[in-house]
């Protein structure tokens, strides 16, 4: 038997051993599950699109259930999608009762209610496997226009919005408050708890979905991760602008205590979209305009480009670290 690493499997492991079990062959699946994808659009009878996506909570504890909802929303809108329904599947330690699924279905509620999102099926259990509770969720979108990685061309450049390692901060102020709190002080622990209020991509999606070629939201293996999922699925080289990335104050100097490389921590709440030159001014004017934070952190090469091709993810490394 092979033993894994936490966190994803590397793109050549998952290609082999997973994603060429796709059942079906149906016409109407325009695309299917690909490294790099964030979510499947099916063709509708309407002519609009059907966006599929599904992720699961594991890493976090506290705020597990609004995350659900957000990383979920994130992938669809990422697509050129509206998040209209979702579907839960709640595993629960078997020391917890039913308060525990009541208090994460009421976070779900709330974050759904907020983005017009509907719950519309589900299931829940209780094991004694695990010590603490595991999410999946799907979701699903409609989408009149979709965002095909074939669009992309040499020259076009990478906008990056908010900071990296946004959902890895806020992650680690809530379950390893002891190991951050030493290092950054109350207040700044305070401030990057306050940061699960910018994990949605959804407005800056939103805004953006009519001038981009490609979107994606660089999770598990931040920046750099989605850099890479990138290049893979397009085939083409990206060059990363690395100083102009916009890191946090906060996450800077826990990167230099903790010795870990903020463009590698999980980044949800961070929007990639892939722009033709032309599109910049349009697309700053609207994020200015909803007072987002941005930056060019890239452009696309017909080469390889200066990208590693690691995924390696730094937050479960930094959970197990002693704290003070």
């Amino acid at each position: 038997m092979n033993f894994c690493p936490s966190g994803k499997l590397a793109p050549e492991l998952l290609e082999h051993h997973v994603l060429e079990y796709r059942g079906t062959d149906r016409p109407e699946v325009l695309v299917g599950p690909r490294v790099g994808e964030d979510a499947a659009v099916i063709a509708w009878p309407s002519g609009d699109f059907l966006v599929a996506s599904s992720d699961p909570i594991v890493g976090a504890t506290k705020g597990a259930g609004r995350l659900l909802v957000q990383v979920n929303a994130n992938d669809i809108v990422a697509k050129g999608g509206e998040p209209c329904y979702l579907i839960v599947t709640l595993i629960l330690p078997a020391s917890q009762g039913e308060d525990e699924a009541s208090a994460l279905m009421a976070e779900i509620d709330g974050a759904c209610r907020e983005l017009g999102v509907a719950v519309v099926g589900g299931h829940t259990e209780f094991t004694p496997r695990y010590d603490r509770p595991v999410l999946v969720g799907t979701m699903l979108g409609r989408a009149r226009r979709v965002l095909r990685i074939e669009r992309m061309e040499p020259g076009d450049l990478l906008v990056m919005t908010k900071h990296v390692g946004i959902e890895g901060m806020s992650i680690l102020a809530q379950d390893r408050p002891d190991l951050v709190a030493p290092l950054l002080g109350e207040e700044a622990l305070a401030d990057v708890l306050s940061w699960t209020g910018l994990l949605s991509v959804v407005p800056e999606g939103r805004l953006l979905r009519d001038l981009a070629r490609f979107m994606h939201d660089p999770t598990e293996g931040g920046l750099l991760g989605g850099f890479g999922e990138i290049s893979r699925l397009s085939r083409l080289g990206l060059c990363l602008h690395r100083d102009a990335v916009p890191v946090h104050r906060h996450t800077r100097r826990l990167a230099q205590a903790l010795d870990f490389d903020p463009l590698r921590l999980i980044s949800s709440g961070v929007l990639l979209a892939v722009l033709p030159p032309e599109h910049l001014a349009e697309a700053g004017r609207r994020l200015d305009g909803a007072a987002l934070e941005w930056a060019v952190v890239g452009h696309v090469v017909d080469g390889p480009g200066d990208c590693p091709p690691s995924l390696d993810e730094e937050l479960w490394r930094l959970l197990e670290l002693k704290g003070e």
